[in-house]
């Protein structure tokens, strides 16, 4: 069976590094590249155009979207079904919970989903560090992705990891174990 990791969590909280750990862990870990649709950072995305998502969207073949930062990112079919080739398993970074809902329900795979999570002051501080001109914006999408966990009381993690506390070695490795167990295969 087909499987998958969502890492859920604000922005800065290291979705980008734990995915790097659990790639030097194991080839089968992939990091999946959202399709992006606007300007600013391309690195980790798969650049598109309006007309791309269009297609897309025609074809029923967005998962999930959303807008933030004045750009569209995309999670797509065929981009999840390319990154689980060959027994892949893709970590889709999302911090919107009904990307977590759509995700699981329309691209039905085996998913563990986990909880990334860190304080606000370690928001402010990581930012900068890893070179966001917009930091003030990453700490509001901070507040909203705490008020949208907080709106969903009742949400299910395989996996909760405070980041503040854990490296991404040790998050990486937890997360593995986490896959290894629940996997359909063990």
């Amino acid at each position: 069976m087909r499987q998958g990791v969502l890492l859920y969590g604000p922005p800065a909280v290291g979705k980008d590094t734990v995915t790097a750990a659990l790639a030097e862990l194991s080839p089968q870990y992939v990091p999946f590249t959202r399709l992006k649709v606007g300007a600013g950072k391309t690195q980790g995305y798969r650049m598109g155009t309006p007309e791309q998502m269009a297609e897309l969207d025609a074809r029923g073949d967005v998962i999930y979207r959303n807008e933030r930062y004045g750009n569209i990112y995309v999670v797509d079919r065929p981009g999840l079904e390319q990154a689980m080739e060959g027994g892949r398993i893709p970590v889709v970074h999302l911090g919107q919970m009904v990307g977590m809902a759509q995700v699981t329900t329309l691209f039905p795979v085996h998913w563990v989903r986990v909880l990334l999570w860190c304080s606000k002051e370690t928001v402010a501080l990581r930012s900068p560090q890893r070179g966001d001109t917009d930091t003030a914006a990453r700490l509001t999408a901070w507040d909203a992705t705490q008020a949208d966990l907080a709106a969903h009381p009742h949400a299910q993690w395989e996996l909760s990891v405070d980041t503040d506390t854990a490296t991404a070695a040790e998050a990486a490795k937890r997360i593995d174990a986490t896959v290894r167990a629940t996997s359909p295969h063990a």
